[in-house]
């Protein structure tokens, strides 16, 4: 947990800032971008937005965009690049995201990231945060995740075990390994991941918008460094 000493300085930093600034989190799968992104939404209270509760939320909502999206999906096709950021700036438009927000899932390729940046506009800075963690890390962390069948808690056998094996300790069900986190599922992700990723990487690295972080350390040691390396950058846009 973050101390006020530390938490306080810096979300008053981000409130004071000149300019908006977007937290763009990549990263494999098991790299930790959801668990960063959660604490870091906390920190510096602003909105968490991933693709994947954008989408549910407008289907759920029954608006335009989500019955659009929802035919696509119910016929087993990918969900347009133009509808997800049609759904994206929608959600940016509101009050809360107004001095930021972190982006988790998006953008998942090159043909994204180009168009999102064109309808963003210059007059808000985005920073890229890449969670780095090696194919070996990634398989030995993701093989050993078990979720509740009932209630859908995770765990995982070395960092956060249950108390009786292959017990949930919140609701008693049976734990249980997602089929995705079978090593040759993996495997294949991992795959996935390189082709769409190795170009955004590119890019936003000529673009000088990318900060590689080493995610084999503890999730504390990771908030740390982005924490650290936040507060430069709101301390140059507050100063320039």
């Amino acid at each position: 947990m973050l101390t006020a000493s530390v938490a306080l300085p810096l979300l008053e930093a981000r409130k004071q800032a000149k300019q908006t600034v977007v937290l763009i989190l990549l990263g494999p799968p098991g790299a930790g971008k959801g668990t960063q992104a959660e604490m870091l939404s906390e920190t510096l209270q602003i909105p968490h937005i991933s693709t994947g509760d954008l989408l549910r939320s407008n289907i759920k909502a029954k608006g335009e965009l989500g019955e659009t999206a929802k035919v696509y999906m119910d016929q087993g096709k990918l969900v347009p690049d133009n509808l997800i950021l049609d759904m994206l700036f929608a959600r940016v438009a509101k009050e809360d995201c107004q001095k930021g927000y972190i982006l988790d899932g998006f953008p998942r390729t090159l043909a994204q990231a180009k168009a999102y940046h064109q309808r963003l506009g210059d007059e808000i800075k985005t920073i890229t945060l890449n969670l780095e963690l090696t194919n070996e890390m990634i398989i030995d962390r993701l093989s050993k995740r078990l979720t509740c069948k009932e209630c859908n808690a995770p765990y995982h056998l070395t960092f956060s075990p249950s108390s009786k094996k292959g017990i949930c300790d919140h609701c008693g069900g049976p734990l249980i390994q997602r089929n995705d986190d079978k090593e040759e599922i993996i495997l294949k992700r991992l795959t996935i991941y390189q082709t769409q990723t190795a170009p955004l990487i590119t890019y936003y690295s000529k673009e000088k918008l990318l900060k590689g972080i080493s995610s084999n350390q503890s999730i504390e040691n990771v908030l740390k460094e982005i924490l650290d390396y936040l507060r430069e950058i709101y301390r140059s846009i507050n100063t320039s």
